[in-house]
């Protein structure tokens, strides 16, 4: 699983549990703020505090642990972390269970948001670099950052960066030739990806978006062209759909079939998968919707694109955030993770 100018004022943080953070949000009076530049000192530090599982299946704990040295490879970069996000990613590596958890102990966190040396802010990715994001300070290639437009606020971009990347690698990557202004139908509208699939769409240009969700109002509240509620098998109403070009699936299973036996002749559809909300990791396609119609299938998802576009679509997207609507933003301090952990519903950013 993953999850992709105007330039937004920086909204200034407070300690309540929630913040509405939109493309210009209003100032907020507030004694919190994101850490400064480094200040000299006699005395260097030779500890910092870092979030980490000790084992499995246990929440992260907030810990100190010691503080890396400067790199002396040119190729890195040391980053004074500003905010990293909790996604759903983050949680499945640090269950243990995911491919890429790694060994005990876990380093929570796949990117975030840092200051480099230089005092410039940088969206990061920690994957290749193995060494979590909620911390104090990571050691990432300058490959794998990308920088903030001047003016956008780190909290935003940490928050949606990782979510935003499934639609946005599925539509830059994964599909061929869109026509200007193309159809696009997004199973599982209403997930945290789904959302900002709405708005990715719409920046790379689709004239019309479609959702599909079970759940009605909560689609509401999104800028959707067509609403088309997912119910049990053989009652859902595909054909409120209507002709489109392209298909994100983060669903999959039985849904996804039921869909694909309405694809009439005549058009080319791109499907993508992407994730499988609906617990399926198996479909049974009858050939004769292979043979019928115009139907290209892809995935999308690491081992699907190379490093090199990831990277480069990465700063695309960072660039792109400005342009999207509001999103509802949890911010809440690192040392609190072990409590913050269980709770869901919210996108949630810690920072220092």
């Amino acid at each position: 699983m993953l999850d992709f100018t105007i330039h937004p004022p920086r909204s200034t943080l407070t300690k309540a549990p929630t913040a509405r953070i939109s493309a210009s949000p209003p100032p907020i009076e507030s004694n919190h703020r994101l850490p400064g530049p480094e200040r000299s000192s006699h005395q260097m530090a030779t500890t910092m505090h870092a979030a980490e599982v000790l084992s499995w299946g246990s929440a992260p704990q907030y810990t100190s642990v010691p503080l890396p040295a400067p790199p002396s490879d040119p190729s890195l970069v040391q980053l004074k972390v500003l905010a990293a996000g909790l996604h759903r990613v983050v949680r499945s590596r640090a269950s243990g269970q995911h491919y890429a958890s790694g060994t005990l102990p876990h380093h929570v966190g796949i990117d975030g948001v840092g200051r480099a040396p230089d005092g410039h802010e940088v969206y990061f990715a920690t994957i290749a670099a193995d060494g979590g994001s909620y911390r104090d300070t990571v050691t990432v290639p300058h490959e794998d950052t990308a920088p903030l437009p001047a003016g956008a606020d780190p909290i935003r971009i940490a928050a949606l960066v990782n979510p935003g990347l499934s639609s946005w690698m599925a539509l830059r990557c994964r599909c061929e030739n869109l026509p200007e202004g193309f159809r696009v139908l997004i199973m599982g509208v209403t997930s945290a990806s789904g959302r900002l699939a709405v708005q990715v769409a719409r920046t790379l240009g689709a004239g019309r978006v479609v959702g599909v969700a079970r759940d009605v109002h909560a689609m509401e509240a999104l800028s959707l062209d067509e609403m088309v509620q997912l119910k049990g098998a053989g009652e859902t109403d595909w054909k409120r759909i209507g002709a489109v070009d392209v298909v994100l699936d983060y669903v999959y299973g039985p849904p996804t079939v039921e869909f694909l036996k309405t694809l009439t002749r005549g058009r080319k559809v791109q499907y993508v998968h992407i994730g499988s909300l609906a617990g399926e990791l198996d479909i049974m396609l009858p050939g004769a919707v292979l043979r019928s119609t115009d139907l290209t299938i892809r995935g999308s998802g690491q081992g699907s694109f190379g490093g090199r576009e990831m990277r480069r679509e990465v700063r695309g997207l960072v660039e792109a955030i400005g342009k999207f609507g509001e999103e509802k933003i949890r911010v809440c301090e690192l040392k609190d993770v072990e409590k913050v952990w269980g709770e869901s519903g919210e996108r949630v950013v810690f920072v220092p």
